[in-house]
């Protein structure tokens, strides 16, 4: 373990943020902040929940870690400069950053040592002296640690934004294979239950800033051949039973001096695809039987899942703008929430007869002429476009 009191603050900074790109919550839909040389702090361009962007620090409180997770280039045994925090220092030097205005809020997670109920209990120091010392009031994302007590996971709420238990495969089969040393039910999913039960049983004064913290996970994606189907399977069962605000999916790529370096990278498509179906299955009204899986299991590759759908349902049988529900105008490729919306209020008060109709209201309707009627008639549109 690399730690001692002629290294700087912000040089083992340095080791503990190198890897956090292989975290990719609140990153999706902004592009990262890459460090300028090797050795510089990575800092991301991050959304939080309510839409709002910040300079987010991601960061490790040790890279030291017991288990010996397969893809992970902190595995134990592998050959590395590791680093580690104690909770004082590592929540002195954030807010330092944070008070030179270089960083707005806070990810951070840890390898295990000594296993997760002590490494979570370092997590919730860490998190407690910024709240309580440094009366930090920004944005904090607290991992929960495979192994922690229920206990553990009410105090981290109390102290969180958002907490997150990464499952990194969606069933144990997977997990067996990518993650021998952890157990999937008892240590990763079951943390995750105990997030809702808490929400649904306590009162939310009793969370961060009067609220309960939202929840997510993270999948690993690729690295030991489960499907698309598997996935997005476990994705529903934490949308619908346990609240999950949101599904990250980190295609696998090959890290040097691990057991799978020898393995193929996922490719980015499929984690896009992956991302495309979730938000239907979350917010779009989809179900798992929508998804237009191929034999194997998978997601087409040539279009995106809610496009693909379309073209089996709606490309003989157009919906009309004019008179379909709100559950049939999300189904229409183009068409989001907001779209919706501005479609249900002009109807209210006129009829839709083309499409310089919907690009008056703010609805671009490039993608769905395809699948649309208006006042009963096909529009036309150039099929160059698409």
């Amino acid at each position: 373990m690399f730690y001692n009191n002629s290294v700087t603050a912000l040089e083992t900074l340095k080791y503990l943020t190198s890897q956090m790109h292989l975290e990719p919550a609140e990153d999706a839909g902004c592009p990262q902040l890459s460090p300028k040389h090797q050795d510089d702090i990575h800092i991301s361009h991050a959304m939080l929940p309510n839409g709002r962007q910040i300079k987010l620090l991601k960061s490790l409180l040790t890279s030291a870690c017991e288990r010996n997770c397969y893809y992970c280039p902190f595995r134990a045994g592998r050959d590395f400069r590791r680093a580690t925090f104690k909770p004082e220092d590592f929540a002195q030097t954030f807010m330092a950053l944070h008070q030179a205005g270089a960083v707005e809020g806070l990810f951070i997670s840890s390898g295990i040592l000594n296993g997760g109920i002590a490494t979570q209990d370092k997590l919730i120091a860490a998190a407690e002296i910024l709240r309580k010392k440094y009366q930090f009031k920004g944005y904090i994302h607290l991992k929960i640690m495979p192994g922690a007590e229920r206990a553990q996971v009410e105090a981290a709420m109390r102290l969180a934004d958002r907490v997150s238990v990464n499952l990194e495969a969606p069933n144990t089969l997977r997990l067996e294979k990518l993650a021998p040393r952890k157990q999937f039910l008892e240590e990763l999913l079951q943390p995750l239950r105990w997030i809702e039960e808490i929400r649904r049983s306590q009162p939310s004064r009793l969370g961060w800033n009067g609220r309960w913290p939202s929840s997510v996970t993270q999948f690993v994606v690729g690295a030991v051949g489960e499907n698309d189907l598997e996935l997005l399977q476990t994705t529903t069962y934490l949308y619908q039973q346990l609240r999950l605000r949101r599904a990250y999916y980190s295609r696998f790529s090959p890290i040097r001096d691990t057991p799978f370096e020898n393995q193929p990278a996922e490719s980015q498509l499929r984690e896009n695809r992956l991302y495309q179906a979730s938000f239907l299955l979350r917010d779009y009204g989809f179900n798992l039987e929508d998804m237009p899986f191929d034999a194997t299991g998978n997601l087409p590759r040539h279009a995106d899942p809610k496009k693909a759908w379309a073209d089996m349902h709606l490309a003989n049988h157009p919906l009309e703008i004019n008179r379909s529900s709100r559950e049939e105008l999300l189904r229409i490729p183009g068409i989001g929430p907001k779209s919706v919306d501005a479609i249900l209020k002009a109807r209210r008060s006129t009829k839709l007869n083309d499409l310089d109709d919907l690009r008056k209201i703010g609805v671009n309707p490039s993608r769905a002429a395809p699948y649309i009627l208006l006042d009963g008639r096909r529009p036309a549109y150039q099929s160059q476009l698409f």
